[in-house]
């Protein structure tokens, strides 16, 4: 499929790079934190009880899918502000058709239009 121009308005594109420039930095600062505690950890049975021990093990496992869900959340948002430069965010990548504002306000790393999106 050949690429789209967006469709959207100057302003538009403006208050959508500007949250996803907001969400980029919110994932990266996360992404840092979550790595650090995500480390593993010497749980020596003589100093830690049976039950920290799962405990932390379940808290570990729990960071590393969080960190796993944002890295693949930074990669959208990465490609989000990649079509903005190219020109052409905000158009459907199924039936090149646009999506709407109001869409892309709540959802803006969308690459479809909610009825391809559907379809899907």
């Amino acid at each position: 499929m050949t690429a789209v121009q967006s469709p959207l308005r100057p302003e538009q594109v403006d208050t959508i790079r500007t949250e996803l420039l907001r969400t980029l930095t919110k994932l990266e600062r996360s992404l840092k934190i979550s790595g650090e505690s995500a480390r593993p950890r010497d749980l020596e049975q003589d100093t830690v009880g049976r039950l920290s021990r799962i405990d932390a093990l379940q808290t570990q496992g729990l960071t590393k899918t969080l960190a796993e869900r944002e890295r693949a959340q930074l990669a959208h948002v990465v490609d989000a502000l990649r079509r903005i430069e190219d020109g052409t965010y905000g158009a459907c990548n199924a039936c090149g058709g646009a999506i709407p504002f109001e869409r892309l306000l709540v959802f803006p790393e969308t690459r479809a239009c909610t009825t391809c999106a559907r379809a899907a």
